[in-house]
C-alpha cells in the first residue's frame, strides 16, 4: 500500500500542526506563570485554564460548522490569524495586566484553537485517504473505472476492489493519526521545557510573541485549504449541528464510546491538581521532582505514539482499552510508590498508555462517522475533552481535600481502569469498510447498520 506520509501536502499539514503545538506550549507556560505572579492565587490560574480550555467547549461545534459552511478558501487560516491577533493582544496586556481582559482573550483564543485543531485533524485524515485512493485508483484505472468518491471500482477480476481501497484508506487514516500523535507527544516533552527556559530568560511577552509567530506560520502553510463540506438540503450552521447530533443518536456504539471515554477523561484530568501535592508533600521531591514526573509521562507518550504507529493491524478497540488501562495502572502505581524513582516508572507506563489511547479514540470516531461529518465530530471530541477538564480539575482538588494525594490517585486509578474494561465492551469488535457517503457496518453488542449520510465532503 502506498504510504500517505509520502504526500507533500500531508507533510505540510503535519509541520503546521507541530509548529502550532510547540507555540501553544510557550503560551500556556507563559500565561500560567504571569497570572500567578500578578495575583499570587491558584484560583486565578484555575480561572485561566477554565477560560482557555473549558469554556470554548460550548462554542467549538458551532465554529466548526460555520467554517465548513463557508464557500471561501482560507477559512482555517483565518482561525490561526485570529489566534495570532488574540495572542498578540495578550502579550501587550501583560505590560498592563488586568485579569478579566486576560480571561476574555484567553477564552476567544481557546475557542479558535480547539476549532482549528478539529478541522486540521479532519484535513489530515482526508488528505491521507485521498492520497491512497488516488494512487490505488490510478492503478486500477487502466482496467476499470473510478467511482464518484475517488475509490477504484474495477471490473470483475480486476486487481483492486472497492473493499481493498476502503481498507487501504482507513489504514492511511490510522497512519496519519499516529503521525499527528507523535508530533503532539514530542512537543509535549520539548514545549514546556523550552518555554520555561525562554520565560526565565526573556520574559512572558517574548514567549507569547513566539506563539504569534507560530500561528502566522500555520496560517501561511494552510492558506490553500478549503474545509467546506457540501450539505444536502439546508446547509445552515444549525442544520449542520443537528445532523451531527442526529448521527450520534443513531449510532449506539459511538454514543456509548463517547460516554465511557468522558468518564475516563474526567478522572484523568483530575490528576493535574493532585500531582503537585503528590510530588511536593507526599514524595517530598520538590519542584524538580514534579517536573521529572511530567517529563517522564511525556517521554512515555512519545513511546506510546510510536507503539500505536507500529500497531496498525491491531484492533482499535483493544488499543483504546489498553491505553486507558495503562493510565489507570499508572495512577494506582502513584498511590503505592514509596519513592520518586518508582513513581517515574509508573509515569512512564501512564504516558505510554496516553500515547496509544488518543489516536485510537480519534481513529474509532472517524471510522464510525461519515466523511462529511468528520469535522463536526472532531469538534465534538475536542469539546468533550474541554468539558472533562472543567469537571476534572475541581474534582481532583476535592479528592485531595477529602483524603490525601495517595488516596486520590487510588480512586482515579481504579475508576480509570474500570473505564478501560467498559471501553473494551462498548468498542465495536469489527468495523466493516465504510462507503464514501455512509457509515460503517458495525459488528458489536446490539449494533446494526447505520443510515447513510445525505452529503459528501467536497475535495478542494
Amino acid at each position: 500500500m502506498p504510504s500517505p506520509l509520502s504526500s507533500p501536502r500531508l507533510r505540510r499539514l503535519l509541520a503546521a500542526y507541530t509548529v502550532n503545538r510547540l507555540g501553544t506550549w510557550f503560551a500556556f507556560v507563559a500565561l500560567s506563570l504571569v497570572v500567578f505572579d500578578h495575583t499570587h492565587s491558584a484560583l486565578a490560574v484555575a480561572a485561566l485554564l477554565l477560560a482557555w480550555q473549558a469554556l470554548p467547549a460550548f462554542a467549538v461545534p458551532a465554529v466548526v460548522a460555520r467554517v465548513e459552511a463557508s464557500q471561501r478558501r482560507g477559512e482555517l487560516s483565518r482561525l490561526y490569524f485570529f489566534e495570532a491577533i488574540a495572542t498578540a493582544a495578550l502579550a501587550v496586556l501583560l505590560w498592563h495586566f488586568w485579569l478579566p481582559a486576560v480571561l476574555l482573550l484567553a477564552a476567544l483564543d481557546g475557542t479558535a484553537a480547539l476549532a482549528a485543531s478539529a478541522l486540521l485533524r479532519t484535513e489530515v485524515a482526508r488528505t491521507a485517504r485521498e492520497q491512497v485512493e488516488a494512487e490505488l485508483g490510478s492503478a486500477a484505472g487502466a482496467d476499470g473505472r473510478v467511482g464518484a468518491a475517488g475509490s477504484a471500482v474495477p471490473p470483475a477480476g480486476g486487481a483492486v476492489s472497492d473493499t481493498s481501497v476502503e481498507n487501504a484508506a482507513h489504514e492511511a487514516e490510522r497512519k496519519a493519526n499516529a503521525a499527528l500523535n507523535v508530533a503532539f507527544s514530542v512537543t509535549f516533552v520539548l514545549g514546556p521545557a523550552l518555554a520555561g527556559v525562554l520565560v526565565a530568560a526573556a520574559g512572558a511577552p517574548a514567549a507569547l510573541f513566539i506563539d504569534v509567530g507560530s500561528f502566522l506560520i500555520c496560517g501561511a502553510l494552510l492558506i490553500d485549504l478549503h474545509p467546506h463540506v457540501d450539505e444536502a438540503g439546508d446547509g445552515s450552521v444549525r442544520a449542520r449541528l443537528r445532523a451531527a447530533w442526529r448521527h450520534i443518536n443513531e449510532a449506539p456504539s459511538l454514543r456509548a464510546l463517547l460516554l465511557v471515554e468522558a468518564v475516563a477523561l474526567i478522572f484523568s484530568e483530575s490528576a493535574g491538581p493532585v500531582e503537585v501535592a503528590y510530588a511536593k508533600s507526599t514524595l517530598h521531591a520538590g519542584d524538580r521532582g514534579f517536573g521529572l514526573l511530567l517529563a517522564t509521562w511525556g517521554a512515555g507518550a512519545v513511546l506510546g505514539s510510536l507503539i500505536f504507529a507500529r500497531s496498525l493491524r491491531r484492533p482499535l478497540g483493544a488499543l483504546l482499552s489498553a491505553g486507558t488501562l495503562a493510565a489507570g495502572l499508572a495512577y494506582v502505581g502513584y498511590a503505592a510508590a514509596p519513592s520518586l524513582l518508582l513513581a517515574c516508572l509508573a509515569a512512564l507506563i501512564g504516558g505510554i498508555g496516553n500515547g496509544v489511547e488518543t489516536p485510537a479514540l480519534i481513529s474509532i470516531v472517524q471510522r464510525l462517522t461519515p466523511q462529511d461529518l468528520h469535522g463536526r465530530m472532531m469538534g465534538a471530541v475536542e469539546s468533550l475533552a474541554a468539558l472533562c477538564i472543567a469537571i476534572g480539575l475541581p474534582l481532583g482538588g476535592v479528592l485531595v481535600a477529602l483524603s490525601s494525594p495517595r488516596g486520590a490517585f487510588l480512586v482515579l486509578g481504579l475508576v480509570t481502569a474500570a473505564s478501560a474494561v467498559a471501553l473494551l465492551r462498548v468498542s465495536p469488535r469489527k468495523l466493516e469498510p465504510v462507503a464514501a457517503s455512509g457509515t460503517p457496518t458495525l459488528v458489536a453488542e446490539g449494533d446494526v447498520s447505520m443510515k447513510s449520510a445525505t452529503a459528501q465532503a467536497r475535495v478542494p
